[in-house]
Formats: C-alpha cells, sequence, structure tokens
C-alpha cells in the first residue's frame, strides 16, 4: 500500500510565522522513514502534527486510508501508532518492569483496581518480561528508571513506545545526547524493534539515518526538499548545499 501514511500538503504558523509551507510525502507499509534537514527546518513541528500533538493549519495526514489530521494521541494510538520523545520521557520513579507495564495496561484498557494486583496476571507479566528483554533491560528491570544510565533509558522509552503493540512508531531523535557506543547499541536495538514494522525516525546523526532508513525525506524551509533512497538522497547536490555538505 503506497500510501499508508501520508503527509500531504501540510501546513503550520504561528500566530503568522510559517514553519511548514506545503510538506508531502509517502510511507509505505513496512518501510523506514527518515526525516532529515537542517535545525529550524520545522522538524519537530511536523513530528507533533504527525503524532496528535499539534493540529495543521491545513493539509491533512492519512493514516491506513483514514484522515487523522488533529486526532489526539491516544486516539492515533489505539489505532496502532506510537511515538517517542526527544526528550526522555519515563516514570523516573517507576521500576522498568513498571515503566513497561503501564503502557501494557493502557493496550489492553485495564485500569488500576484496588483489589486487583496487575503483578498477579500472569498474561500481563509474560508480556512485560517480553518486552523487557527486548529492549535488553532484563537485569536492571526491578530499578528505578532513574537509576539507569542515558541509553538504558532511551532503550526504556522505546520498550514503552513497544508496549501498546504498534504497527506504526515514530522516533523522535532517538539518539541525541548518546555516546559513540550508546548510538551503535541503539542502532541495533531499533532495527531489531522496528522489524517487520512501519517506521519514520526523526534523527540528526547521518551514521543512524544511513544505517536504518530506506527512504529520507529532506526537510528544508519547511518544505520537502527531495525523498528518495538513502543513495540518491546523499548524491543529491540540493541536498549537499542545504544540509550534509560536500563531505
Amino acid at each position: 500500500m503506497s500510501d499508508y501514511f501520508h503527509v500531504r500538503d501540510i501546513h503550520k504558523d504561528f500566530s503568522g510565522m510559517k514553519v511548514l509551507t506545503g510538506v508531502d510525502f509517502k510511507v509505505r507499509k513496512n518501510e523506514r522513514h527518515a526525516v532529515i534537514g537542517p535545525n529550524g527546518a520545522g522538524k519537530t513541528t511536523l513530528f507533533n502534527i504527525m503524532s496528535g500533538d499539534l493540529k495543521p493549519s491545513s493539509g491533512i495526514i492519512l493514516y491506513k486510508g483514514k484522515d487523522v489530521s488533529g486526532k489526539p494521541p491516544h486516539i492515533l494510538n489505539r489505532s496502532g501508532l506510537s511515538r517517542s520523545f526527544q526528550i526522555t520521557n519515563v516514570f523516573q520513579q517507576l521500576s522498568v518492569f513498571d515503566n513497561i507495564l503501564s503502557g501494557v495496561r493502557s493496550r489492553y484498557g485495564l485500569r488500576y483496581h484496588f483489589f486487583k494486583r496487575p503483578d498477579r496476571d500472569h498474561h500481563l507479566i509474560e508480556k512485560v518480561e517480553a518486552l523487557v528483554a527486548e529492549v535488553g533491560l532484563t537485569d536492571v528491570k526491578d530499578q528505578p528508571a532513574s537509576s539507569l544510565s542515558y541509553g538504558q533509558q532511551r532503550a526504556l522509552e522505546i520498550g514503552v513506545t513497544l508496549s501498546t503493540e504498534p504497527e506504526l512508531i515514530l522516533l523522535d531523535e532517538p539518539t541525541a545526547g548518546m555516546t559513540h557506543e550508546e548510538t551503535v547499541q541503539a542502532i541495533k536495538l531499533i532495527d531489531k524493534v522496528t522489524s517487520g514494522r512501519t517506521l519514520i525516525i526523526i534523527e540528526h546523526d547521518m551514521d543512524v539515518v544511513f544505517s536504518l532508513a530506506d527512504t529520507i525525506s529532506v526537510l528544508y524551509h519547511g518544505t520537502i526538499l527531495v525523498s528518495d533512497s538513502p543513495e540518491k538522497v546523499s548524491n543529491d547536490n540540493r541536498v549537499k548545499d542545504a544540509y550534509l555538505g560536500e563531505g
């Protein structure tokens, strides 16, 4: 399906300041699609519109053929879309296990009940244990998130993102602030957990982008300059001039 996710002619302005001026690109099912661009290009604004945190001034977002423009994040999440944030966004005082448990419970519409403890639900426990293992945090599953290294906290956030069983994952600069070694591990993790899923990733680290992306869209001055394969994008003179540089 060529228009599994379609950003169609999206415009966004804030009090007259135009940030996005007609963004248009498509993402195929099970594709890994990266959005790159220089600082101030509008990447975060675009990401917030795609994930439902902002409404576009005009244009529409199509997801699986349906217009989801302006739908709130929890509605999008129920339809199979889940996102992570550029700034780590987990419950710092909860354990790794309980952070992911909270996401799994929301996936099944389970609310807190005083007389029904979630740690006695074997089905939930198995789900959480599997996710903890998938993101490589089994050895620290009982530790509070606040005690984890930065790289581990980002892995935990990816685990929480996966906990709602998404079909489409949005990752906002998942390696921002990481060391080289943490970035290498993050690439391996993202590669593993997005297998068989659709991924849209905003990222500034070109090593990450070219390691993961099937397609790259370059955002420049609020619009898409080019959307193509990594090889073609890296050899496009317009992209070199606007962002990547000859090096």
